[in-house]
Parts: structure tokens; C-alpha cells; sequence
């Protein structure tokens, strides 16, 4: 199970271990977004349609249909579903919309991540792969509790699957900012912390919640979330799996190499074990 934030390579490397013809590939986001997400995202689009008098008319009369095509390296449709808080002006939603939102949000990744050994098991007894990759959403985190042993979710798949985190340098951290800069992305919140970094964004920019910025308000929060999670990244691969650098893993171009990657990991950590 590849973990960590978005960007980082996790996708990357799952799309050239699935090309190699030997590895099953689990996007989480691909099953958040149609198995359990896939309804909300279509009645979205349905909403937006039925406010054009003339779309209306034929979607009453089924003479057309709507429909998601989210891949696997396209996920706009469950990221333009999720949303942005702020002024409707600006291309905003509502925030207790939003909150309502980022809660289907979490049963759905609880959901999807709990898939994984099905899946897993199913890649092996219907399709014949041996080799299973889980290609996990950035917000996993947000969702388990790697310091509780007993976590559901985590305990749920970790018997079988190994976790393993792309970790990338401050100069990565720096890199991710910029290009969200460029291009903000609706992301997940715990929802304690979601509302603390609203209400801040709300003071420091004296705004109202119908009049706020939504895109100034990801991108202000944006590094605030990288730092948050960076140590509960590090407590999931300290406790369940290994560490892979985010440099090594942009270098691998074939499936050998980041079997290699993952061996060599393995032993670092039992090495550090016996070390005590």
C-alpha cells in the first residue's frame, strides 16, 4: 500500500508496476469516486444540468443521461463534488455543505480502504496476480490512527498488505505548495481541524462565509495540512510498514527496481529492530 501526500509518486509507480503485466493495481480513489461516491457526483452534475430549461426537459424524459468518467489519473469529478467553501461567486459551496460533504467523504475512504483485501484477494483468485498494489488517497491519514494498534481500519488490512510511505524532503514539501498554488485542489479535513482553520481564515482575512474566497482559503490552509500530517505519516510507517524517499521512487521505471526498493527497506527496518 503506497501512502502519503498527493504528488508525490504513489500513482506514478502504481501505473508502471500495473504495465509490467504482473501487478493488479487498487486505486482508492477510483472506488471512492465510483463505488461509493459515484451517486452524489452524477446527482451534482444532474443539479447543475436541470437549472438549463432545455436539458431539464430531456433528463425528465431520460432522453439523455449523465455520467462520471473518472480514471484513475482523473479524478476531477470527485474532486469538483467535494468542493470548496466560500462565496458561490467564486465558484464556492456553502460550509455546512461543504462539512456534509467532507463526511460522505470519510465513510467513503473508510469504505474503500477496507475494500483493499477484498480486492487484493480477488485480484488473486479471479484474475491470477500474485502482485497487489494499493495506490491510497493523500487523506488516508485523516481516517486511521496509526498509533492504536487496534485501529480498524489499519488492523483490517495491514495483516496481509504493507504499508509503505513515500516520504519527500522539505524541497518536495516546497514543490507541492507551489504547484497547489498554481492550482488549488478541494482536499479532505478532520473535521475539529477543518473548523479550526476556517474560523482562522475567517478572522485573519475579516471575512463573512458567504462572501470568502475559496480558493484563497485551500491555499492558505494547504501547508497547515502538509504539517499536520507529516508526523502521523511517520507514525504509520514506523509502526505498520516501511519508508521509501520520494526521490528514489520518481526514479524507478520498472516494476525490479521498486521490488528492490521495498526489499531494501524491509531490511533497514528489521535491521533497526535488531538494533534495538
Amino acid at each position: 500500500m503506497l501512502f502519503g501526500m498527493s504528488g508525490l509518486g504513489k500513482t506514478h509507480v502504481s501505473n508502471i508496476l500495473r504495465r509490467s503485466g504482473d501487478w493488479f493495481h487498487y486505486s482508492v480513489d477510483y472506488r471512492i469516486g465510483t463505488r461509493y461516491m459515484g451517486e452524489f457526483i452524477v446527482d451534482n452534475f444532474k443539479k447543475e444540468a436541470m437549472r438549463n430549461p432545455f436539458l431539464a426537459e430531456l433528463l425528465r424524459s431520460d432522453s439523455i443521461y449523465i455520467a462520471s468518467n473518472i480514471q484513475f489519473e482523473n479524478l476531477e469529478p470527485l474532486s469538483t463534488y467535494i468542493g470548496k467553501p466560500g462565496a458561490p461567486a467564486k465558484g464556492g459551496i456553502p460550509f455546512e455543505e461543504y462539512r456534509r460533504r467532507q463526511a460522505q467523504h470519510r465513510f467513503a475512504e473508510i469504505n474503500a480502504m477496507r475494500d483493499t483485501t477484498y480486492f487484493a484477494e480477488r485480484a488473486r483468485e479471479l484474475y491470477g496476480y500474485d502482485c497487489f498494489v494499493c495506490d491510497s488517497s493523500g487523506s488516508l491519514i485523516e481516517v486511521v490512527d496509526p498509533d492504536n494498534e487496534d485501529d480498524p481500519v489499519l488492523a483490517r488490512i495491514c495483516s496481509t498488505i504493507l504499508p509503505v510511505w513515500i516520504k519527500g524532503t522539505d524541497r518536495h514539501i516546497d514543490e507541492l505548495v507551489e504547484r497547489f498554488s498554481r492550482d488549488p485542489k478541494p482536499m479532505y479535513y478532520k473535521p475539529e481541524f477543518l473548523s479550526e482553520l476556517w474560523e482562522e481564515f475567517l478572522a485573519q482575512t475579516d471575512s463573512a462565509p458567504e462572501t470568502a474566497d475559496p480558493d484563497a482559503f485551500i491555499r492558505w490552509g494547504y501547508r497547515r495540512l502538509l504539517d499536520d500530517r507529516a508526523p502521523r505519516y511517520a507514525a504509520l510507517a514506523g509502526n505498520w510498514g516501511v519508508t521509501i524517499r520520494a526521490h528514489d521512487i520518481n526514479a524507478v521505471s520498472e516494476a525490479s527496481e521498486f521490488v528492490d526498493l521495498v526489499a531494501d527497506a524491509i531490511d533497514a527496518r528489521d535491521g533497526n529492530c535488531n538494533d534495538g
